[in-house]
């Protein structure tokens, strides 16, 4: 990931850090369907979770599914022809990564977190301001909720090693895209620290 932050640091110029008492962790799809591509970045999110926690930060964590693809799949369901099906062992968080009885589980059945949910309602509730993204997969859901925050006047810190993808030339190229027109992309050991200043 080091060699990312390389590739990446000529648009990731600019600077801000996690102010907590105005941010939100969202913790994006970290289910069973996609464990061989979060398990690298499992260790990451927990070192993100735990460090969020320390500062009683609104933690909300999403599940992607689908209840009747037919009703609910869209377009995902003809690109992909695949979906997890809402209540299955699939449709399940990581173990690893359980919400505790102050965080919010946000089920979803599209890419962007917001489509169709009461995100925006819950985070302006509690007066956020920023948003620090996690989870896979880092150029679907995880981008396309980026964009939507951004677009949505959040500020995004978007941690570029807890977040994951099905290959390396994916996940750069999303960093990149972010780095240079939505999102503040850090490294865990960078939010963790910021954090707990």
């Amino acid at each position: 990931m080091t060699d990312d932050f390389k590739e990446i640091s000529h648009y990731n110029t600019r600077e801000a850090i996690p102010n907590p008492s105005r941010c939100a962790l969202l913790v994006i799809d970290m289910q069973h369907y996609f464990h061989s591509i979060a398990s690298p970045i499992l260790g990451n999110v927990i070192s993100i979770i735990e460090a969020c926690r320390s500062r009683n930060m609104r933690i909300i964590f999403t599940r992607h599914g689908h209840s009747d693809v037919s009703k609910d799949g869209g377009m995902l369901q003809e690109w992909w022809g695949d979906y997890i099906q809402y209540g299955s062992t699939d449709w399940e968080l990581i173990k690893a990564i359980q919400p505790d009885n102050y965080d919010a589980v946000l089920d979803k059945n599209r890419y962007n977190a917001f489509h169709g949910t009461a995100l925006d309602k819950s985070l302006r509730l509690i007066k956020t301001e920023e948003v620090i993204i996690t989870g896979v997969l880092s150029n679907c859901c995880c981008e396309t909720t980026a964009r939507e925050a951004f677009v949505r006047d959040y500020r995004i810190f978007f941690a570029g090693n807890a977040t994951a993808t099905v290959n390396g030339e994916l996940h750069l190229a999303d960093l990149k895209n972010l780095a240079f027109g939505f999102a503040h992309v850090l490294g865990t050991e960078q939010i963790c620290e910021y954090l707990k200043k």
